[in-house]
C-alpha cells in the first residue's frame, strides 16, 4: 500500500469526506473480528513493531501481555512499557514510511524522531543535528548540543554514508542524540525559526 498516495489524495478531500472516512476506518478499528484475526498470530515473548504516533515511526518491542483490546510491550530500546491497541502493531512487514515526492517540502508525515536534517539559521549558517521531536508547526533539532525549533518548510534531508563514516552529502557536523535529549533537554534555544506552534514545549519557552 502507498502511503504517501494516500495521504496526497486525501489532501483533495473536504473536511467533510474526511470526517466520513475516519468514522468508517474507527469502526473498522475497533471490529471484534479484526482484533481477533491479529491476535491469533501474536504470540507472547516475540518481537513485534509497533507504530509511535507521536514519533512517527515504528519501536522494537517485546509482547508481554494480549488483553482484550490492547497489548502490553516492552520497547526494547529503553525498556520503557506501553499498553497500545492492537491496530498500532504492524504485522505485514510492509514499508509504512510517507517519503516525499519531486522534492516536496518536508513536513511532519515525512520526517521522524531520529531523522538528520540540515537548515540555515537567521545569519545564513547551514546547521545539521538530529530531529529529536515532531511539534505542529515545527520540528526540535538537535545541534552540538543545543535544541533549536524550526519551521518544517526549511528542513532539509541529510544523508551520508554507513553509520556516518562517510562525508554528509551537505557539509556540516553530525550530531548523534541520546535517549535523555529524545526525551527532553533543559539546554536553552538559540532562537527559533519558523512560525511558532503554540505548543507547551517547555523547553522553547
Amino acid at each position: 500500500m502507498n502511503y504517501t498516495a494516500i495521504l496526497e489524495a486525501l489532501g483533495q478531500a473536504s473536511l467533510f469526506q474526511l470526517y466520513r472516512l475516519n468514522v468508517a476506518i474507527s469502526n473498522q478499528l475497533d471490529d471484534p473480528a479484526r482484533i481477533a484475526a491479529v491476535k491469533r498470530v501474536l504470540r507472547v515473548g516475540q518481537t513485534i513493531r509497533w507504530f509511535h504516533s507521536t514519533e512517527n515511526r515504528l519501536i522494537e518491542a517485546k509482547l508481554l501481555k494480549m488483553n482484550r483490546t490492547r497489548a502490553d510491550v516492552q520497547d526494547l530500546a529503553d525498556g520503557k512499557r506501553w499498553t497500545i491497541p492492537f491496530h498500532l502493531i504492524e504485522l505485514e512487514g510492509q514499508d509504512v514510511t510517507i517519503g516525499a515526492r519531486k522534492r516536496q517540502a518536508l513536513d511532519r508525515n515525512r520526517l521522524s524522531v531520529g531523522d538528520r536534517v540540515g537548515f540555515k539559521d537567521r545569519q545564513g549558517q547551514e546547521r545539521f543535528g538530529q530531529v529529536v521531536k515532531l511539534n505542529t508547526k515545527s520540528a526540535a533539532v538537535l545541534v552540538d548540543g543545543l535544541r533549536w525549533r524550526v519551521g518544517y518548510g526549511l528542513l532539509v534531508s541529510v544523508i551520508d554514508g554507513d553509520l556516518g563514516d562517510e562525508t554528509l552529502a551537505l557539509p556540516g557536523q553530525w550530531v548523534a542524540i541520546t535517549d535523555e535529549d529524545a526525551r527532553g533537554s533543559s539546554t536553552a534555544l538559540p532562537e527559533q525559526l519558523g512560525e511558532d506552534d503554540g505548543s507547551d514545549d517547555s523547553e522553547f519557552a
